[in-house]
């Protein structure tokens, strides 16, 4: 008994209970097997040791005791003791092949690929026990990240060579490993080489190209297993919903699920969440709120299904209502529904719901949730409060790469540059590895800071040093970047070169270059050749006129205006938004429905009337319509910022900033008027326009009169 003492592993403070008369406890060696493997699977660390002390005081865990020891090996690697499953292993003089298993498992379940890897050569080396399918199947599992590669490519020519790469479950694995690799050829290779082809293996193979995704190989697979006939399950269906979402394609899409209506499969929560969420992606939320009413029990992932549907969609409203009627049948969220609701007051605005559903979600055990910090983010930076979602950064207890990137962006598209990039600084210091959204949003900062050479680094060679291949959106960001800087023959000679295809945004933002620095020949053989690409961009159009007015030319404007009526193209109202306390009041130039409108206009006048001695001037030459000036100096005085704005300096505390939004770009006139609305006011007021924000404080914007 004593010999058996010094060669425990575990306190033996639950061995006094198990030795007690009248304590209950398992009869056989078998029933204790059992029991300690139920501990295992539900993670029970207190009753497997109390097992494991009651098998040291009855002398049945000596390292003899192969199978007793094994199933301790499984129990301690599952419950995150991995350490003690090792020194088990160590001390038994003889191991089977469930032996190397259950500790390259628990290496593997712990995040240790190298030692499941060592494991391997070990069990090679040390000859007594062979591999077997299993056995090779982990350690490919152990493989699936980039830096492990070459030992999978080793794994793999091992198999070829025993013949084990016939079986199902070592060719999932291979699969899954190429396709997380992103060596898709690998992957098809392992899939076309083996002529069995079941339903599992099909599975397998369908759901690493959708998750990873190579959707037109996905493609291929489903088609090969409607060809060959296959049955498909349950796992299949929701495989197909998944690559139909991911590609956007409705009409194969309702294919699978009338294929899967006139099927046995059961239509159950995983497979309707599966439906809901791909006619969303397909653009059909009305079919997908369909499917979900049509569902006699609804769980949170259905409502959270549906509610995304709507979030993807533009539908920002609707999804809150549906959070609103789920509270109302006491269905609780998780953390995925409140990363929709929060992205939705993100999609408005609505920084006031978003604050009180942050509330709602700290109480309900979210606070330090990376999914849940990384949309309130998100929603704090696009509602105009940078400072709360700058708390909520600071606040998080783990990171990962959205965390990073939401704060960059966020501060990048308030124009605070020098706070994107210490982000940045911060995050590599960290051992972050940037992609591709990370440099989009610190080559944005750097067109905000004018630093010409360090954008150009950052996308020659520190975007290559990570492996992050250059897209549109980061060269867009060195046209802007060099714009800014009023380097525009650099910019057009830059957009000669470079390896992409144009889009009109990034025409459009050359073209607005072209506008503030003045070079009106440019601009105007830009407009022409953007509005070649999209004849119907009404802002192309008015940045086209704005051109020709500051030119005097007052013959280009009436070209510009009469192919406007020609193709029967009209300007979008512009519209502002300002929250004053539970209340969202919208404005449209020269409202006059608001109930306040009177004397909104009259704050408007007084606000003008103390800007002008500073020296504001209204830009009449942006006025497209054809009338008098003093009639155009009456349209630029109503726009409809400058209500909102006017409107929030009347109801506001005088010590709150107001924060005001638009659905288009602010135009010259109202900016400049804001600006000094900002001075002589002694206000903070944001202003978020289609493109970014604007911070005006002390006459002076954060975009620095560029944007």
């Amino acid at each position: 008994m004593l010999k058996a003492q010094r060669k425990a592993y575990v306190p033996f403070r639950h061995a006094p209970f198990l030795l007690r008369p009248n304590a209950v406890t398992p009869s056989s060696p078998l029933d204790l097997i059992k029991l300690l493997k139920l501990s295992a699977d539900t993670k029970n660390l207190k009753v497997g040791t109390t097992i494991h002390s009651h098998l040291i005081v009855t002398s049945q865990a000596t390292e003899n005791s192969i199978i007793e020891v094994n199933s301790l090996i499984n129990f301690y690697a599952k419950v995150n003791q991995v350490s003690i499953a090792h020194n088990l292993f160590d001390r038994m003089p003889e191991r089977n092949v469930v032996s190397w298993s259950a500790l390259m498992t628990g290496y593997l379940l712990n995040g240790f690929s190298l030692k499941v890897i060592r494991l391997l050569k070990d069990m090679i080396s040390e000859g007594n026990v062979s591999p077997n399918e299993y056995i090779f199947a982990i350690a490919i599992s152990s493989c699936c990240d980039r830096g492990r590669v070459e030992e999978g490519r080793q794994c793999h020519g091992l198999l070829l060579k025993t013949g084990f790469s016939f079986h199902n479950y070592v060719r999932n694995a291979l699969v899954s490993m190429y396709s997380k690799c992103s060596i898709v050829q690998d992957a098809m290779g392992v899939w076309n080489e083996v002529p069995v082809n079941d339903i599992v293996a099909y599975n397998s193979i369908l759901s690493r190209l959708v998750e990873n995704g190579y959707l037109r190989e996905g493609l291929e697979v489903l088609r090969s297993m409607v060809s060959e006939s296959v049955k498909w399950d349950k796992v299949t269906f929701v495989n197909a919903f998944s690559l139909c979402a991911s590609l956007k394609d409705l009409r194969m899409g309702l294919h699978v699920h009338g294929k899967m209506l006139t099927s046995d499969v059961e239509c159950d929560a995983y497979v309707s969440s599966a439906i809901i969420n791909m006619y969303g992606k397909c653009g059909k939320s009305l079919m997908a709120m369909g499917v979900f009413d049509g569902l006699q029990s609804r769980n949170v992932v259905l409502w959270t299904a549906v509610m995304a549907s709507y979030f993807q969609n533009g539908c920002f409203e609707e999804a809150l209502n549906l959070f609103s009627k789920m509270e109302q049948e006491n269905v609780k969220s998780n953390e995925f529904t409140y990363a929709v609701l929060f992205n939705s007051c993100a999609g408005l605005s609505a920084r006031r719901n978003g604050s009180l559903l942050h509330g709602h979600s700290d109480k309900s055990g979210f606070k330090h949730h990376v999914m849940v910090g990384n949309a309130l983010i998100n929603m704090y930076a696009k509602s105009g409060d940078i400072e709360a979602a700058k708390k909520v950064f600071s606040d998080m207890m783990h990171r990962d790469i959205i965390t990073w990137n939401a704060m960059i962006c966020g501060f990048s598209h308030h124009g605070l540059g020098k706070k994107a990039l210490l982000v940045f600084q911060d995050m590599l210091a960290s051992e972050e590895h940037p992609n591709y959204v990370t440099f989009t949003g610190v080559l944005s900062a750097c067109g905000h800071l004018g630093l010409v050479q360090e954008g150009f680094y950052y996308l020659h060679h520190l975007m290559k040093q990570f492996g992050v291949q250059p897209g549109l959106e980061h060269y867009t960001c060195i046209v802007s970047l060099l714009s800014k800087t009023g380097q525009l023959n650099e910019a057009w000679n830059f957009m000669r070169t470079a390896p992409v295809k144009w889009d009109v945004v990034a025409w459009r933002t050359l073209l607005n270059a072209c506008h503030v620095h003045q070079n009106y020949s440019l601009g105007r053989w830009v407009a022409e050749f953007v509005l070649e690409m999209d004849p119907n961009d009404v802002g192309t159009y008015t940045l086209l006129s704005n051109i020709y007015a500051k030119e005097k030319r007052w013959d280009g404007v009436v070209k510009v205006r009469k192919l406007m009526r020609d193709k029967k193209i009209k300007k979008e109202p512009g519209v502002s938004w300002i929250e004053i306390g539970n209340v969202t009041h919208i404005f449209t130039s020269e409202d006059n429905k608001h109930p306040d409108y009177g004397q909104t206009y009259q704050k408007v006048k007084e606000l003008l009337a103390m800007i002008k001695p500073l020296g504001y001037t209204p830009d009449i030459g942006a006025v497209l319509h054809d009338v008098e000036d003093e009639q155009k100096e009456y349209y630029l005085s109503y726009h409809s910022e400058k209500l909102a704005i006017a409107y929030g300096l009347l109801k506001l505390p005088s010590e709150a900033s107001i924060l005001v939004i638009k659905n288009l770009r602010i135009c010259d006139d109202c900016h400049s008027a804001v600006r000094l609305i900002s001075k002589v006011t002694n206000r903070v007021i944001v202003v978020r326009d289609a493109n970014r924000f604007h911070h005006f404080q002390d006459g002076r914007c954060s975009c620095l009169d560029y944007w």
